[in-house]
């Protein structure tokens, strides 16, 4: 049967009510203090749950403090920010909705550290500051900050965890030629920094805690790499452990429009999801200016992707998912409370 946004979606246990993500999103929120979702955060993913969301990945949510893109970003370094998550996602399962959180560390693209860490002692651009490449002793012990973050994921209670190997941040950095200038182990194989953080990851994670990871299939950038490279990433990605990849592009080095090929339009990442879905069998999100409603169910039911992640117009309108089912044809089922607005 030919899948559409509103049928449900299931792998070894793992099932949503239907193929409607809600991809990270940074929020910088302004109150946010030491690393904890506060009141903005939870009214911003409730909401989208109450929305009809199948899915929610909560914002990049780093390893350490000077992993965050800015001071205003989520972390899991610490105990004490697990129950502020928690809340989270005990009002998000309210909704029949599942949620999931991504782990990362923004290497070179820290705004806010006071000297980065990275794959090596390169800026991504002159305006941010020069990192200093990590010791092989120190990207070990960044394996079990990973590992670290995880676990403390799970004892809050995800139903899913996502590494983020995608838009220059820290795994990226390592596993892109543009990037990785290294001479040692993590030199002479640019996957193995992402491989050790998925192996670190399986061996802390519950087996219904499905594990995702985003990476950009190609990156555009100067001496990057290309969907061939990207698809064989993967392939070593799926291999350690990867349960479900979440597809995007961009961001390894500052970008030459160039190579942009096509441009961005509306489903212009469509061909990367598909290929990533032929060539490592599992299920993919795909992501990219998906925001009509009969695009995101014709990317599912032509077999690009398994799952569409729809970011800006979520923002926009936290009842999209909803919105978008009734207008593919699909009875919804909203809250009680909304059931005469329907």
């Amino acid at each position: 049967m030919t899948a559409n946004l509103a049928t449900p979606f299931e792998i070894d246990g793992f099932s949503l009510k239907n193929r409607i993500v809600m991809p990270p999103m940074c929020q910088y929120s302004v109150t946010a203090q030491d690393g904890k979702p506060n009141d903005w955060h939870y009214i911003h993913y409730v909401s989208r749950a109450i929305g009809g969301a199948g899915l929610i990945n909560i914002e990049m949510t780093n390893v350490e403090p000077d992993g965050r893109i800015t001071n205003q970003c989520l972390g899991l370094w610490s105990d004490d920010q697990i129950p502020g998550f928690a809340r989270i996602i005990d009002a998000v399962h309210q909704y029949d909705t599942k949620i999931g959180i991504q782990i990362a560390h923004a290497g070179r693209k820290s705004n806010d550290a006071p000297q980065p860490v990275s794959s090596t002692n390169v800026a991504f651009s002159s305006q941010y500051k020069q990192p200093r490449a990590l010791t092989t002793d120190e990207t070990k012990r960044m394996v079990e900050l990973f590992r670290d973050a995880i676990v403390r994921a799970v004892k809050a209670g995800f139903d899913t965890v996502q590494l983020h190997g995608a838009h220059g941040y820290l795994i990226h950095q390592f596993h892109s030629p543009g990037t990785n200038d290294r001479t040692d182990v993590y030199g002479d194989d640019p996957a193995r920094f992402g491989i050790e953080i998925i192996q670190a990851a399986k061996s802390v994670l519950p087996s219904h805690v499905k594990l995702q990871m985003r990476v950009s299939a190609a990156d555009y950038g100067e001496g990057g790499y290309d969907l061939n490279y990207g698809v064989e990433l993967c392939r070593k990605y799926k291999d350690a452990g990867v349960d479900i990849f979440d597809i995007s592009s961009g961001g390894g080095t500052s970008t030459n429009p160039q190579n942009l090929g096509g441009g961005i339009y509306p489903g212009y990442q469509l061909h990367m999801a598909r290929a990533v879905k032929e060539a490592t069998g599992l299920p993919v999100i795909a992501v990219g200016l998906l925001d009509e409603p009969k695009l995101a169910q014709s990317a599912v039911a032509s077999g690009d992707c398994d799952l569409v992640a729809i970011g800006r117009a979520m923002l926009r309108d936290p009842y999209w998912a909803l919105h978008a089912q009734q207008a593919t044809g699909a009875q919804v089922s909203p809250p009680k409370a909304y059931e005469r607005g329907y």
